[in-house]
């Protein structure tokens, strides 16, 4: 079986209604790391099944070029989810990067989600095991169990967060999206992130934050974004265009800090070579470094590579 690549960019999410050609058409040109075309919640009921062709059309014909290509399939419980898998993938699979299982609330739906694309590469002569799974966690039960869903399959690629339906599922008392509810002086949604958070990496996935409705107001998005991105998530949703640009920019490093991280890197293995003095720590400027650091600056860099940053300084040997 394929190892998936667990990393592409995700900085931005931008999620596009499977049954609205005009925004399918649109989708292509903005500059979101992943695209992923909805067949859930943005779908009505009556214009799911036409939907599914839609979207495998536009994976088809449209030029996604530089995207993560997602399809988000209804969940588990619906009686949708099976023919929306079956007609995407065999009509669409080579040009499909993911499918997106929301309302996850064990590994046995990802363990279900596994072997029905299983079933279908080997059936249409697909490459098995290429296209990755991400989970969205959107109620109690699915945040208890987000280790073993985690586990379940080398196909899972995200963790996501799915605030809408958790804020219900739990009797959450705000009803805007994202929004710390009134009366609770703390960060509410921090166990439920860190928790994402510590899934994803104790498995070497990314973790992803989840929308925020008010899509006129920028200030908030990025309020809300910056949060996550302290934490350490690897991007967030985008449902309006003007979303995008805020979120590429702050799950981007900084040019300073990549610049630096770069630095660090290129220090270290000098100072750690012969030609360095084999030395387990070192001096970069006023800066001490040592394994630690090289490690801090892997995260650092490969996020920026990632984002396509370019360097704008240079390591230089100290002279002798």
């Amino acid at each position: 079986m394929t190892t998936v690549n667990r990393l592409r960019p995700r900085r931005s999410c931008l999620a596009v209604p499977g049954s609205n050609p005009r925004f399918l058409e649109k989708a292509q040109g903005l500059p979101a790391d992943q695209v992923f075309l909805d067949l859930e919640d943005a779908c009505a009921p009556l214009a799911k099944p036409e939907a599914r062709h839609t979207i495998v059309k536009f994976l088809n014909e449209g030029d996604w070029t530089g995207k993560t290509r997602v399809v988000r399939v209804n969940d588990w419980t619906t009686e949708w989810t099976y023919r929306d898998v079956v007609t995407v993938v065999e009509g669409a699979g080579p040009n499909l990067d993911c499918i997106m299982l929301p309302k996850v609330q064990n590994a046995q739906q990802i363990v279900a989600l596994d072997l029905l694309l299983t079933q279908i590469e080997k059936t249409m002569g697909f490459e098995v095991g290429r296209i990755g799974i991400e989970a969205q966690i959107e109620n109690a039960q699915g945040l208890n169990n987000v280790n073993e869903i985690a586990q379940a399959s080398p196909r899972v690629e995200t963790i996501i967060f799915g605030p809408a339906d958790f804020m219900a599922s739990i009797n959450m008392k705000s009803l805007v999206v994202g929004e710390q509810p009134p009366g609770y002086p703390a960060d509410a949604y921090h166990y439920i992130l860190m928790k994402i958070l510590m899934a994803a990496r104790a498995n070497d996935l990314q973790a992803i934050d989840g929308p925020y409705l008010q899509i006129r107001n920028v200030d908030g998005y990025r309020e809300v974004a910056q949060r996550a991105a302290a934490l350490g998530f690897d991007g967030k949703w985008v449902l309006h265009p003007g979303q995008v640009e805020a979120s590429n920019e702050i799950f981007s490093p900084s040019q300073e800090d990549y610049d630096h991280a770069e630095l660090i890197l290129d220090a270290y293995d000098y100072y750690t070579s012969e030609a360095g003095g084999k030395k387990g720590s070192a001096m970069l400027g006023d800066e001490m470094i040592d394994e630690a650091s090289r490690k801090m600056a892997l995260v650092i860099a490969g996020k920026g590579r990632a984002a396509g940053m370019r360097r704008t300084s240079t390591f230089e040997i100290p002279e002798a």
